[in-house]
């Protein structure tokens, strides 16, 4: 079971779309769990983002012993050391992953919001970070959703599934 838990307030309508969509998805079983606060330490003044260490922190102290993976939502900008942004984080072969919400917005960018393209872009990087738990490495065939995303175009560009090579790799 995959257990979607956001992390501080996350819109409501991303979370139930979500669910359902996660359940139609690789014959995957997910459910939303309660909403966890936004970590108290780990939130960087200077660049007004949170250190995905702290996030990851804060998913790991989730006691939740039927949950195969985690993975949290986070509407909060982050980052990791040596890189400005992360869309989101997993460790291979862990159980916790996140996504972060406010980049993949078209109105981050100053353009118009486009609900539809905000949800599709937070499923392909669900399921990036969910490869990556189930010891998925970034891929280097196009249109892959493990396709590493250094931009948002790099998410538009690939799909939300598998290539043949990741598929086969994933456990069954």
């Amino acid at each position: 079971m995959i257990l979607l838990v956001p992390i501080g307030p996350v819109p409501i309508y991303v979370i139930s779309w979500l669910e359902d969509k996660l359940n139609d998805f690789e014959n995957l079983e997910a459910k939303v769990g309660k909403a966890v606060p936004l970590p108290r330490t780990g939130y960087d003044k200077e660049r007004q983002q949170f250190e995905a260490e702290a996030v990851s922190q804060t998913l790991q102290a989730i006691q939740c012993p039927e949950a195969e993976r985690i993975v949290g939502l986070l509407d909060q900008d982050c980052y990791s050391p040596g890189l400005n942004f992360i869309f989101g984080q997993a460790d291979i072969n862990g159980r916790e992953a996140f996504v972060v919400l406010p980049r993949l917005r078209q109105n981050f960018y100053g353009l118009e919001e486009d609900k539809n393209l905000f949800k599709q872009r937070i499923l392909k990087e669900i399921v990036h970070e969910l490869g990556h738990t189930w010891g998925l490495p970034h891929c280097d065939q196009p249109g892959c959703v493990m396709l590493f995303s250094d931009s948002l175009r790099d998410t538009d560009d690939k799909s939300a599934e598998f290539c043949p090579r990741c598929r086969e790799k994933l456990p069954h």
